[in-house]
């Protein structure tokens, strides 16, 4: 499990946000605190998912230029 989170935290992301927008429709009543609350925290999170895909990103040009200099 941990390395699923490791390799797909945007889609846990997508996944966790959706799941907040249908608890937010049908469940109205909501105290509006609770839902700012939330919202905040759905925020870091992607400010974390990221900068996770970000270093993914990072590291897979590190690998690509590896990769090229050991071909010339």
């Amino acid at each position: 499990m941990p390395q699923f989170i490791k390799t797909h935290p945007a889609r846990i992301y997508a996944v966790f946000v959706a799941a907040l927008a249908l608890v937010v429709h049908y469940a109205p009543d909501l105290p509006s605190a609770l839902i700012l609350g939330l919202a905040a925290a759905v925020l870091g999170a992607g400010e974390a998912v990221q900068r996770t895909e970000d270093a993914k990103t990072t590291t897979a040009g590190e690998h690509q230029d590896d990769d090229q200099a050991t071909a010339e």
